[in-house]
């Protein structure tokens, strides 16, 4: 369809091998030093570098140190890469029930650089700042000329863009996650911290180490404001089955399709009738009530009171409760409240 539509410029695909042309195949991804695309008149691309990633509920915050972030982007740029675009560069926030997906929380933070409040994240705004300057510096060499490797030994590396001794460009690396090595480069030698690739856009001077972080971290606090803001709470009573816009059915109903995305909330009620003849109402124990869901949340409440809360995860939504409840001689009415968190 995109071809069909003859733009006159070429689209981007990200994650497509087979794009044809004049699509271009591009990368997504933590790291993609080793992509190619797969014509060799197209340009290396890379379309989303994780800066962090998403929170959901029930896991914790995701952080990608700044030291990975860079050393990524060097990775790529010696390997012939030749575009790097942020995701996120600058954090977000969703609001209401417009999250991006299913458990995914309406903070969309990200670890970025800039964050969602709109405020830089240090260390990681100004050491990709000093990054792209070192970059910048390259760019005569870059965009002329495919690179020289040569190994220095077991993951050490240098990748030299060389033109004139006027306009060379060199990368040296350290794929080493441990171990710092030293290595000789010209008439000089060079500290490469662990995981780290230094840019010496002369061939000379190291002006940029992405393990080399000399921005200070900044501590962000909250402080309380003049303003005030109107709360409002609400006690609902559980659901019963005499409720005036109950529907009775004869199986369950699926969630979404009753609520058409109007609402995250549904219930399912039903009343049991238990005979004093019941063995557990003389002897014990307590009968076990069982109920299985597709996700998300799950509150029971038995005659009102809550019997307990199971929820799903992003990994796993599908939920089940399974535990003791107290029933009584007579009627007995059982609510399922079912939550639905996110978007479907």
């Amino acid at each position: 369809m995109a071809v069909g539509l003859d733009t006159g410029v070429p689209w981007d695909m990200c994650k497509q091998e087979d794009a044809p042309d004049p699509v271009i195949d591009t990368c997504n991804g933590y790291y993609c030093e080793n992509f190619t695309p797969n014509e060799n008149n197209k340009p290396k691309m890379w379309t989303e570098n994780w800066s962090g990633w998403y929170t959901d509920f029930g896991s914790g915050i995701s952080h990608r140190p700044i030291k990975d972030l860079a050393y990524s982007v060097a990775r790529f740029i010696q390997n012939r890469g030749s575009f790097v675009n942020y995701y996120m560069y600058h954090g977000g926030t969703n609001f209401g029930r417009t999250s991006s997906g299913l458990f995914i929380a309406t903070s969309y933070d990200y670890d970025a650089p800039i964050d969602e409040y709109g405020l830089v994240n240090e260390p990681k705004w100004g050491h990709l700042r000093d990054l792209h300057k070192a970059i910048k510096q390259c760019e005569p060499a870059l965009i002329a000329v495919d690179p020289t490797v040569t190994y220095f030994g077991k993951n050490l590396e240098e990748h030299v863009y060389y033109i004139s001794s006027s306009v060379c460009v060199a990368f040296l690396a350290n794929y080493d996650t441990k171990s710092a090595a030293t290595v000789t480069f010209g008439n000089s030698h060079h500290d490469l911290p662990p995981w780290s690739v230094s840019i010496l856009p002369d061939c000379k001077t190291e002006v940029f180490n992405t393990a080399k972080v000399g921005v200070q971290s900044i501590i962000k606090t909250m402080t309380p404001t003049n303003i005030t803001f109107d709360w409002q709470s609400y006690t609902e009573d559980p659901a019963f089955s005499s409720e005036d816009d109950s529907v009775t059915a004869e199986a369950l109903w699926e969630q979404i399709n009753v609520t058409r995305d109007s609402s995250d909330y549904l219930w399912y009620l039903t009343d049991v009738n238990i005979s004093p003849n019941e063995s557990f109402i003389k002897n014990g124990p307590s009968p076990i009530l069982t109920a299985n869901s597709a996700g998300h949340v799950l509150h029971v409440f038995v005659n009102g009171q809550l019997s307990g809360t199971v929820y799903g995860g992003l990994d796993n939504p599908k939920l089940t409760f399974s535990e003791s409840v107290n029933l009584k001689v007579g009627n007995n009415k059982i609510s399922l409240l079912s939550v639905a968190v996110g978007l479907p």
